[in-house]
């Protein structure tokens, strides 16, 4: 029988474990990540040259992950392709089976003698994660506001500490390990700002709450970024957020306030602190660019938009499976579950096999606790109110929220599409990554439009829709690919 070839994009807790998955399914695996080292961003790692002596001490579940890593990178049948992005899917011809042909570039993203490749594998996992996503305020355009996930990403991977004096604000358990990195960084963090009120976690945290027992890993996770904070004096505080930061040439003090319910501001409540740095996170959103590229339905859900997969994480287009994040935020866990289902299942391993039960259970937990968080942590309807007319809501090309209004109000200009032409608003190098569905979000209360999405059953276009996922100079476009490496030059130190 011929060796299933199975290509797993992403190197994080979801994909590192489907190419375990796989390898022991009997595939050959190729493994391929942007960054150089694998871990994504829960398990990144210090550069060699500087890495830590007790790794365990600064990451949740190293030894496992340790293992894992090795396990992987030695395997014979395993090729490792580090800073290799895949920039393209090609859908094969509709009235034939087959997987989408992947296009990488292989090399730092910065060189100039990067390599171009393709690869035809007889299944593909996508483990692509997802990124901060942050909500404009006045001001968020100005030096030293970071993304949370960029400022714990400085300090976890490289020690870099963003400012001496910190805010993290914003919504969700996430900003909890991000102050607890920027701590053993070394900077000082003034407060902790969740933008819910206590009324709102209370409803969703505490809605069915037997099943709380489930995530007894997660208790002992936040008891420890709790007693840190504690121990470094850092008060959490609820119902309240960073609205806007004031600096001249760079953030020099951020205003906060008491929030609603709704997340509107409480009058009288706004205080200004002297900051050096604000590192924030409205939520995530999921990368989909890929998964779109290849045909996958999108499903709809409190939190966004995701993935949809069936119960053996299958997505809508055949030999496709998608894990982690772009099939719902649940954290790194219930990420590994899925990415074993999917890695074993994709090299056609037994789909009844006793070592996927734990596997399912663990996902199904998952999933609820993604419903959980996205009920004890929404995005309040009530935000656009601390908008100005001069807000950037693109930073890219610095599109104003006056721009979005005068493009609502013009009935010539009220599809996406042209409006998107009118302000630019979406067209700047992150192609509307960033931007793309807070715009979207604002565009639709500015017409009385609901938001453009997907019908249900019909693969997703709309602003993940990127023939070019990933950025590609003209000359690697134009060169022929060159001819695949072969298994024994893609195992570097791990």
């Amino acid at each position: 029988m011929t060796t299933r070839h199975v290509v797993v994009v992403g190197a994080g807790p979801a994909g590192l474990a489907a190419a375990e998955a796989a390898l022991a399914a009997g595939a050959r695996v190729t493994l391929i990540d942007s960054a150089d080292r694998p871990g994504g961003q829960y398990h990144r790692m210090l550069p060699e040259a500087y890495g830590a002596a007790r790794p365990e001490r600064l990451q949740h579940g190293w030894w496992a992950f340790d293992r894992r890593r090795r396990r992987v990178l030695t395997h014979p049948r395993c090729a490792w392709w580090p800073e290799t992005s895949v920039w393209a899917l090609e859908r094969p011809d509709p009235t034939e089976p087959g997987v989408p042909r992947v296009h990488v570039v292989r090399g730092p993203a910065d060189g100039g003698r990067r390599s171009r490749l393709r690869l035809d594998p007889d299944a593909l996992v996508l483990a692509v994660g997802a990124h901060d996503r942050v909500l404009p305020f006045p001001g968020w355009e100005l030096p030293g506001v970071f993304t949370a996930g960029a400022a714990q990403a400085l300090a976890k991977g490289e020690r870099v500490v963003v400012g001496d004096r910190v805010v993290v604000a914003g919504t969700g358990p996430f900003l909890l390990p991000v102050a607890a990195s920027l701590l053993q960084a070394g900077s000082r963090v003034l407060e902790v700002l969740e933008a819910n009120t206590a009324g709102t976690l209370a409803r969703g945290w505490a809605r069915r709450p037997w099943q709380l027992a489930a995530y007894g890993g997660k208790a002992g996770e936040l008891a420890e970024y709790t007693a840190l904070l504690l121990r470094h004096r850092v008060p959490c505080r609820v119902g309240r957020a960073v609205v806007e930061a004031r600096g001249d040439g760079r953030v020099e003090e951020v205003v906060t306030a008491r929030l609603r319910a709704d997340w509107s501001v409480v009058p009288g409540t706004e205080r200004t602190a002297p900051v050096d740095a604000v590192c924030v996170s409205h939520g995530f959103s999921p990368q989909l660019e890929l998964p779109v590229a290849a045909g996958c339905t999108l499903r709809s859900a409190p939190g966004g938009e995701f993935v949809a997969v069936d119960d053996d994480q299958r997505t809508s287009c055949p030999n496709v499976y998608a894990a982690g994040e772009i099939t719902g935020i649940a954290g790194a866990p219930a990420a590994r579950a899925e990415g074993a289902l999917a890695g074993w299942l994709a090299a056609g391993g037994v789909p009844d096999a006793l070592a996927l039960r734990p596997l399912r259970r663990s996902r199904d937990q998952g999933r609820a606790f993604a419903e959980r968080l996205a009920g004890a942590h929404p995005i309040g309807a009530a935000w656009p109110e601390w908008l100005r007319p001069e807000t950037v809501v693109c930073r890219c090309e610095e599109a104003d929220y006056a721009s979005l209004c005068r493009a609502a109000g013009n009935a010539a200009s009220r599809g996406a599409r042209v409006a998107k032409l009118e302000t630019r608003a979406g067209l700047g190098p992150c192609q509307g990554r960033i931007c793309g569905p807070t715009v979207a979000e604002l565009s639709a209360r500015l017409t009385g439009r609901p938001a453009e999405r997907p019908a249900e059953g019909i693969p997703a276009a709309g602003p993940h829709h990127r023939p070019i996922a990933q950025p590609i100079r003209l000359g690697e476009l134009a060169a022929a690919p060159e001819p695949l490496p072969g298994n024994t030059e893609s195992h570097p130190s791990m």
